[in-house]
């Protein structure tokens, strides 16, 4: 395929390729925030401003002013730096492709301006609406294929062994969250449309494969909602049991909890980290006040809160055990006990880390 020409709408099974290849996003920025695709960058033909503008003008005096008003709003110096900005993507990412949402006026622009430059690049005909298609499309797939869960108590480490199999799908991972109350990353996590499209990529990147492994989840991680397919899927499928100590199960969560999200605020903001990981740490517990009652809520907080402050002061992170031990003995595992109780049936493996790496990895 040449990286010179555009490719047909009904091309769809070149979408597979692009979405593993760099992407250039020329869409103004609202619309990217809203839904885009792993890896993809956004430096749009116009602002948000701009395409408001363009948009009014479209409804109120029709497509030929609206083009006209585009042009006259990206002139000049403005079209010269955006120019520059594509072209050190395109210098940088050769192998790369660009789209606008239909794969229509938007790229075709920035495609005739990229060759008047000496700069011809590939754009996607279709665009993101065509892409966003395909992911679904893969979705739909991946629902039907047939799957293992991997379940256990919370801190038994699913997830380092989901990341260490090849044919994994991280779902935690596509919604940058840990889907827990105290799951959440510093940054925010993925908006619906890139959780789907993140799965969808994960799929694609691995290859057919006889058998998919997923960690148990609920319906939703975080904000974000499992496809009802794959959800469907996932309850019916057998269950591989993870089984670690309790003592394991409270130092990996206080790894998870507090070194790891403190070292995440960190990297984010020194100066506003401590207040940025307090808050997190006393909205997650906030968060689960009603199922933990009154009383058992009141201590943990207040527990939580004398951790906090020997973790700032004298930087003992073991502190937190305090209150990480009796959530997890009074919370946690009281929970997930019920919910194990209910699959029963579906187990169809249990051990420790070892063993269960062992068994996954013959799937």
């Amino acid at each position: 395929m040449s990286n010179s020409q555009p490719l047909s709408a009904l091309d769809t099974d070149q979408y597979a390729h692009i979405l593993q290849h760099p992407m250039l996003d020329l869409r103004a920025p609202i619309e990217f925030q809203l839904g885009a695709f792993p890896g993809a960058v956004n430096i749009p033909l116009m602002t948000n401003d701009e395409r408001a503008q363009v948009g009014t003008c479209y409804k109120q005096h029709g497509q030929e002013a609206a083009i006209k008003l585009g042009h006259q709003l990206v002139s000049g110096s403005i079209k010269e730096e955006r120019i520059s900005q594509w072209m050190a993507f395109c210098k940088n990412h050769p192998d790369g492709f660009l789209y606008c949402f239909r794969g229509g006026l938007r790229s075709r622009i920035v495609q005739q301006w990229l060759a008047e430059s000496g700069m011809p690049y590939p754009r996607v005909i279709g665009g993101y609406k065509a892409l966003r298609n395909f992911c679904l499309q893969q979705l739909d797939t991946l629902s039907r294929q047939k799957m293992l869960v991997l379940s256990g108590y919370t801190g038994s480490g699913k997830t380092p062994i989901i990341a260490a199999l090849p044919n994994s799908i991280d779902l935690e991972k596509a919604a940058h969250h840990r889907g827990s109350p105290f799951g959440r990353h510093a940054l925010p996590q993925a908006t619906q449309i890139n959780f789907e499209n993140h799965i969808a990529r994960q799929y694609l990147d691995k290859g057919h494969r006889p058998t998919w492994i997923v960690e148990d989840e609920s319906k939703t991680i975080g904000s974000c909602h499992l496809p009802i397919a794959l959800y469907q899927n996932l309850k019916q499928a057998p269950i591989v049991l993870l089984e670690e100590p309790f003592e394991y199960r409270v130092q990996h969560i206080r790894e998870e909890y507090i070194d790891l999200m403190l070292a995440e605020f960190m990297q984010q903001d020194p100066e506003q980290a401590w207040q940025a990981f307090s808050q997190y740490l006393e909205q997650s517990l906030y968060a689960i006040r009603k199922r933990l009652g009154g009383a058992l809520y009141q201590e943990l907080n207040q527990v939580q809160q004398q951790a906090i402050n020997r973790h700032r002061e004298q930087g003992d992170a073991q502190a937190h055990l305090a209150w990480l031990t009796p959530l997890i003995e009074q919370y946690y595992d009281p929970m997930y006990r019920y919910q194990l109780e209910q699959k029963q049936d579906r187990i169809v493996f249990r051990g420790n880390r070892q063993a269960v790496f062992e068994y996954l990895s013959a799937c």
